[in-house]
């Protein structure tokens, strides 16, 4: 298989539409758009715009977040929001090439430091940016020998390499290749770990290796490795990787678990937001580097299911770790590897404030990423409504996509192009997707996708011209462990969608945090047997896009009550072996997607019906 490295589009290039900008404006105007005002750690004392506040990565943190949603919105609001912070940075850096606080030399925050630079950089042309970066590599060049990466700055140092790669890109300066080199070789080995030590169920006790987000950081690994020497093989262990940590700890929804270490297969364990976020920005840099469909196939998946629940439908709070099978949102001591009592309800600081600096980037970023380019190629990675704004040569191109997917299944892209020009279009083809239609300028096209999973069209394009690639979904079945299953429908994951009661925390801190409790059973399996008779319903997608009483997709499906499974210590038990007798009435079953619940049943037990049940 050959590899074509992408290129990101300038940050700003790509805006929202529909219901993504519905998306973004709400996060906007929520905990993004607030947090400097609500939060000492990202207020005016921060060690970062020089005070003497928190100096280790929750400045960086909410940065790698503040400055892609100010430039993907443009706004200008939180532009000027993100401007003083920036110039803080650049102001801060020493003789010597360090920056930052001085009281806090950690290599780690920097690294996200650099990466809040590069976004900046790419959407202003900030000419102070690049020089900023080679003095302060200059100084890693010198230091790192005697001061080594260490704790978290040492598992995750293939972030410090994208960026020397952003500069390495635009100087050709070999002995950044070879600083790049030597941040890896201090780097954990992910490869080995991941591939060959793994072990399985619930991590005991902390390390590194197994910390949820170190491990969606530590999978960009194989990419930055890649970008230093060009050797196909990273993309053989980067497979080899993935494979392993599903199989050990991979839940229905397509994640590893990680609360917050990882915690193995089983539902009721959590994955914290950190680990969500984390693991979108790897994804999104896997299908840079290595122009492989599949790794859309996963973004688009983590997006639309784990970011969406991750915080409640107006973004007004965060939960710490959420989970699969998530029927009680409570102050509880759960059954995870690590975590607080507080750490499953939405709030403004659950459990640690590392997520509420960090959840910022995930849906700006995925805007960023939904397209790409290699040469006169424009690469569809992601399918989302959005407005592309690039050029080739000296003529403007511009791309509007009009979609409701994931809830709908027809995609049509608008190009236009003042003056006809040849360029391709690349349009993935999810691996789900069996029979995609597609026409260009209303010609059928024939979908063949290639090893990589895309469709190329090249022509002569023309002012006007219509794409629409529609992507039949069928609703598709995923084994689990003891006969259970869960279910997709494209990219959602569907699951039993039960009633929520939410409840205000009183005294509560920051805009808002709630307990929910279930307004209807929750301890359901589903019965396969009529399967056929399931219909899905579509409706339009809301200005609040994943709440549960507007759904935009429900399959309307059928199961039973199973009394035998009950909650134990806060979470829903493991689900009953299946097909689970059950002597209860067959009554209709909600599935909707994931994203929309906040309570909810991803993994089923099937149940077995006596006769004179079915009929109910």
């Amino acid at each position: 298989m050959s590899y074509a490295h992408q290129s990101e589009l300038p940050l700003g290039a790509i805006r929202p539409a529909g219901w993504l900008r519905d998306q973004l404006r709400l996060q906007a105007e929520g905990q993004t758009g607030m947090l400097e005002e609500i939060w000492p750690d990202v207020g005016p004392g921060s060690g970062w715009l020089g005070g003497e506040g928190e100096s280790w990565e929750r400045g960086p943190y909410y940065l790698d977040g503040l400055v892609p949603l100010a430039y993907t919105l443009g706004s200008a609001e939180l532009q000027a929001k993100a401007q003083k912070w920036i110039e803080a940075i650049l102001a801060s850096q020493r003789a010597d090439g360090q920056f930052g606080p001085e009281r806090d030399l950690d290599w780690w925050p920097r690294m996200v430091a650099l990466k809040v630079l590069t976004q900046y950089a790419d959407a202003t042309g900030d000419e102070r940016v690049a020089p900023f970066l080679r003095r302060y590599f200059e100084h890693q060049r010198e230091a790192l020998p005697g001061r080594p990466l260490s704790s978290w700055g040492q598992a995750r140092g293939a972030e410090n390499v994208l960026s020397i790669m952003w500069l390495h890109d635009r100087t050709g300066e070999e002995w950044l290749l070879d600083l790049a080199r030597l941040i890896l070789s201090q780097t954990l080995d992910w490869a080995t770990f991941l591939i060959e030590e793994l072990p399985p169920g619930v991590t005991p006790t902390f390390r590194h290796l197994a910390h949820g987000p170190n491990v969606a950081m530590g999978l960009k690994a194989p990419a930055a490795a890649y970008l230093i020497d060009g050797d196909r093989r990273h993309a053989d262990r980067l497979g080899r990787m993935q494979a392993n940590l599903d199989r050990l700890h991979g839940q229905v929804h397509g994640v590893f678990s990680g609360d917050e270490w990882l915690g193995g297969r089983e539902a009721h364990h959590g994955v914290e937001t950190c680990q969500v976020v984390e693991l979108m920005f790897t994804l999104e840099q896997l299908a840079r580097v290595f122009g492989d469909g599949r790794h859309g196939d996963l973004l688009e998946q983590v997006a639309f299911n784990l970011l969406a629940a991750s915080n409640d439908p107006r973004m007004l709070a965060h939960q710490y770790h959420q989970q699969a099978n998530q029927v009680l949102v409570s102050f509880a001591a759960r059954d995870w590897s690590f975590s607080g009592p507080d750490a499953n309800i939405f709030g403004f600081e659950p459990h640690f404030g590392c997520c509420t600096a960090n959840l910022h980037q995930g849906w700006p970023k995925f805007v960023r990423s939904l397209w790409m380019r290699a040469g006169d190629r424009f690469n569809v990675v992601a399918y989302a409504p959005c407005r592309v704004d690039t050029e080739l040569g000296d003529q403007a191109i511009a791309f509007d996509v009009v979609t409701d997917y994931p809830f709908d299944e027809t995609v049509r892209i608008t190009v236009s192009a003042p003056s006809p020009a040849e360029f391709t279009v690349g349009l993935r083809v999810p691996a789900w997707c069996e029979d995609a239609t597609l026409t260009v300028a209303g010609e059928p096209v024939a979908v063949s996708p290639d090893e990589l999973g895309y469709v190329a069209v090249r022509r002569v394009w023309r002012d006007g011209e219509v794409i629409e690639l529609t992507l039949p979904m069928r609703l598709r079945t995923v084994p689990r462990d003891r006969g259970a299953v869960g279910f997709r429908l494209g990219p959602l994951v569907m699951v039993h969608g039960i009633g929520e009661i939410w409840r205000t925390v009183p005294g509560h801190r920051g805009p808002a945090e709630w307990e929910i409790t279930p307004r209807t059973m929750w301890n359901c399996g589903v019965l396969l047997a009529d399967r056929q008779s399931w219909r899905i319903e579509r409706r339009p997608v809301s200005e609040v896009p994943f709440t549960a009483d507007a759904a935009p997709v429900v399959v309307h499906a059928a199961g039973a009550i199973l009394r035998e499974w009950k909650l134990v210590d806060g979470s829903a038990d493991i689900p009953p072996a299946g097909p689970a007798p059950t002597g209860q009435p067959v009554l209709p079953m909600r599935l909707v997607p994931y994203g929309s619940a906040r309570l909810r049943v991803a993994e089923l037990p099937v149940i077995a019906v006596a006769e004179d049940s079915a009929g109910w």
